[in-house]
């Protein structure tokens, strides 16, 4: 019953009417805050729903809802949900303030900026999500931009660079176990890769930030650090570092505030209680733009949309390079339909496979590639759960992060130039 749509070239118009709508219009009228993003999405999923051949306006609306009610969909909803609740509760106990004091008492202000993207990475990694490092580390760096001289846009940037350079290696990350079960190698292999493409860059970028780190200036801090209200942050931290599951983490997290701000008698527990409820409501817009992104994007995919990009980029591959192009093209854009980096190397990772075997590609390259656009692409989309997440918690537009995010955007430049110039050459 489930048969695979044909390809049709129609069934992209949605989403270039979002990215008409939102990028182009913005960059126009000069203004990133001009357009909301929750008014282009709806416009390009009423687009979606009106062009889609599914017969009756009442079918083609059940399978919009259908996308976005997806369980991927709604466990990032629920992710949203607890994460906004965590950073309100920890923001009212005065978790944040404690730990941004802290960082700026054990920090030199010249490494506040290469120790926030280090510890990113190093959270990241070690957790195997993005998310999560982004929820744990973007209060701290809001709290930090605001008691120095650095933009908040570019603070949040950092955090959301380093946490895709751990989505990127981690054993434990979705997208390195998709990667590397679908093109048949082992992770270390692929790790090893990998790591030879990326990790470069992330030195490159950790002493950028040193230097730009020496213009920083702090604010002194002249309150004593509050240790007790640090814990709720350690708690997290540990738990994630653990391998904890990222919503029994948050849990943890909102519940270690409740009983430190009770303890501390910062926030009684009816002021708890409303904390949760404001972080909850102030996730709306994020919720919102979330399944109307789920809906359009099955939209596309069901009327052959991915379909049309996967028979146009694997058309005219006849040699090595230009089938690690296309495997790289191929993935990212699965990633730009699905706004799901997972989703779209489980898409493209067979068909890759399949490619690389006809044209003698090593599977540990074309996991490596594979992995590596699929979490550029998903660190720059500005309807991706992780700028969204950042951008949520930071109360600014996915677009002003954009411009900062000097990581992700280096790390696809590499992966470019390793297929080009044949790197890592034993893989190759």
């Amino acid at each position: 019953m489930n048969q695979e749509p044909q390809p049709r070239f129609l069934a992209l118009i949605p989403l270039v009417v979002f990215l008409l709508i939102y990028l182009v219009a913005s960059v126009i009228m000069g203004d990133f805050y001009k357009m909301p993003i929750t008014v282009a999405f709806l416009v390009s999923s009423v687009v979606a729903v009106a062009i889609s051949p599914g017969g009756k306006l009442h079918k083609r609306v059940d399978l919009f809802c259908k996308g976005a009610a997806n369980s991927n969909i709604m466990l990032m909803v629920l992710i949203f949900i607890l994460a906004g609740a965590f950073a309100q509760t920890a923001k009212a106990v005065g978790a944040v303030d404690a730990t941004v004091n802290l960082a700026l008492a054990v920090l030199p202000d010249s490494l506040l900026l290469a120790g926030m993207f280090i510890a990113a990475c190093f959270i990241s990694l070690s957790m195997g999500t993005s998310v999560g490092t982004i929820v744990a580390l973007t209060p701290v760096a809001v709290g930090i931009a605001t008691q120095t001289s650095v933009e908040l846009p570019y603070m949040v940037a950092i955090v959301v660079g380093g946490a895709m350079f751990g989505d990127n290696l981690s054993f434990i990350s979705d997208t390195t176990i998709v990667a590397t079960r679908t093109q048949g190698c082992n992770m270390k292999d692929k790790f090893r890769v990998n790591s030879l493409i990326v990790i470069p860059v992330a030195v490159i970028i950790a002493l950028v930030y040193l230097f730009q780190g020496t213009e920083i200036s702090t604010r002194p801090v002249t309150r004593e650090i509050e240790w007790l209200k640090v814990i709720p942050y350690v708690l997290v931290l540990a738990t994630a570092l653990a391998g904890v599951n990222v919503m029994l983490v948050l849990l943890l997290g909102i519940l270690c505030c409740g009983v430190i701000g009770i303890i501390a008698g910062s926030t009684p527990f009816w002021e708890w209680i409303s904390a949760m409820g404001t972080g909850i409501s102030g996730m709306g817009e994020l919720i919102i733009i979330t399944l109307l992104a789920g809906g359009m994007l099955e939209m596309i995919r069901h009327n052959g949309g991915i379909a049309y990009i996967i028979q146009k980029l694997t058309t005219r591959v006849n040699s090595k390079k230009r089938a690690e192009l296309s495997i790289a093209a191929l993935v990212s854009f699965a990633n730009l339909c699905t706004a799901n980096n997972t989703i779209a190397l489980i898409m493209a990772g067979p068909i890759a496979k399949d490619i690389a075997t006809r044209f003698g590609v090593d599977p540990r390259k074309s996991a490596s590639l594979l992995d590596t656009f699929s979490c550029f692409v998903q660190g720059i989309i500005p309807y991706g759960a992780q700028l969204l997440m950042a951008a949520g918690l930071a109360n600014i537009t996915p677009l002003a992060i954009m411009q900062y995010l000097y990581y992700p955007y280096l790390m696809g430049i590499a992966a470019l130039l390793a297929i080009f110039f044949r790197y890592p050459r034993k893989y190759s």
